[in-house]
């Protein structure tokens, strides 16, 4: 029987302690590892990484209220965009959807009376300022002329929309309340002025 002096270990109490110890260590290494499935990059690996430099901060309000205006101006500018091109997610509640869609394209292939209506209109009351009589009857009767060609269009217009959502939306699975009046309104448009832009060319098959 071997005595032990007081404060001294014995040789495998220590082997085993450090075994403890690095056994430890390298599950805590797996755990921290395996967390991310990579070690955590340093602050200048991660920020060269980035496209650019980010820009400095601020130094003044004016400044940093120059570039608050700059941003909104940007999304604003991007925003604006898309709805042009017609994306529903950036377009009004009024020209979302499918039936709006497909009544803008109906629209925009076919040549509408309604798109000379600023034309005509605009001749008719330069007409009714000329001194002479006839001139001003000549303007009336365009003006008169026109109306009747507008309305029978419309009608024409009206029935196509009807027909076409009719048949590629069954009832119940879209809303069609208000198309016909949607595409009139859009058809009295000069075509290049009309929101969102014409998707489809004049003459094509909707």
């Amino acid at each position: 029987m071997k005595l032990r002096l007081p404060g001294r270990r014995n040789a495998a109490e220590t082997t085993d302690t450090a075994a403890s110890a690095d056994a430890g260590a390298h599950a805590a290494h797996v755990v921290k590892v395996s967390g991310k499935g990579r070690p955590t990059p340093r602050r200048n690996e991660a920020q060269g990484r980035r496209p650019g430099p980010p820009p400095p901060p601020p130094t003044t309000r004016k400044e940093a209220y120059r570039r608050m205006r700059e941003q909104q101006a940007a999304r604003r500018s991007d925003a604006r965009g898309a709805a042009a091109r017609g994306d529903d997610a950036f377009l009004p509640a009024r020209d979302r959807g499918p039936v709006r869609r497909t009544v803008r394209d109906i629209v925009d292939s076919r040549r509408n009376v309604g798109s000379w209506f600023l034309v005509i209109a605009g001749v008719a009351l330069v007409g009714t300022f000329v001194p002479s009589t006839a001139v001003r009857g000549y303007a009336s009767f365009l003006l008169f002329g026109f109306f009747i060609l507008l309305i029978v269009d419309s009608v024409v217009l009206g029935r196509k929309i009807k027909r076409t959502l009719a048949d590629r939306f069954p009832a119940g699975t879209e809303k069609t309340r208000g198309a016909v009046w949607y595409g009139i309104t859009r058809a009295t448009m000069i075509r290049r002025w009309r929101f969102p832009k014409p998707e489809v060319p004049v003459g094509a098959d909707v």
